[in-house]
């Protein structure tokens, strides 16, 4: 089910791409598979067109593509390109290099999608609300950090504020200097005791 999803998904990715599709032409007939770490592996290879297909055989994969299963929400809530940041690619390099790239820079056009159902101008503002409310969301979640790093930092002093840093630094080398004078000491009188 999983294999099914992730080649449907990529798939219509795909079709609205066609710099993405001519890029893995020329990799035609190759597979590779994709390890969601402890979940489950995707077999797949590159069929003329420049889809994914499911593959079946049981030859080892050309380009072998790991992510850590808890790397899934970094993908949902930031995108392809910066959760590929976090898989590791091993492999044949220049179609690991095809993949990679593809897969980083593919893009879903929502408005497209969405211009089927509802028409061209419905769908360009829904596209156009989206990204606001998106942008909002993200100042908001900015300025309630914000305040939450201040009040740790200023009120219930639980946390060193940046330019307090310094110093602190400072006053823990200069009990750690004098810890270690203290056990010299100490282990002088020992010896003369």
């Amino acid at each position: 089910m999983l294999s099914s999803l992730f080649l449907s998904a990529t798939n219509h990715l795909l079709a609205q791409s066609g710099w993405a599709r001519a890029r893995l032409r020329p990799h035609a007939g190759r597979s590779a598979r994709l390890v969601l770490a402890p979940l489950a592996e995707i077999h797949f290879s590159v069929s003329a067109d420049g889809y994914l297909a499911e593959r079946a055989s049981e030859e080892a994969p050309e380009v072998s593509l790991y992510l850590a299963l808890a790397e899934l929400p970094r993908l949902l809530v930031d995108g392809l390109e910066t959760a590929m940041r976090h898989v590791r690619i091993e492999g044949n390099a220049e179609f690991a290099e095809a993949l990679g790239f593809v897969f980083r820079h593919l893009r879903w056009d929502a408005e497209e999608d969405l211009a089927r159902i509802f028409g061209d101008i419905a769908a360009h503002r829904m596209v156009e609300g989206g990204q606001r409310i998106a942008s909002e969301a993200q100042r908001a979640v900015v300025r309630a950090s914000g305040s939450a790093a201040e009040y740790l930092t200023e009120e219930a002093s639980l946390l060193l504020s940046r330019h307090a840093l310094p110093a602190f630094a400072q006053e823990v080398i200069a009990v750690r200097d004098a810890v270690a004078r203290l056990d010299k000491r100490i282990a002088r009188l020992e010896k003369s005791a």
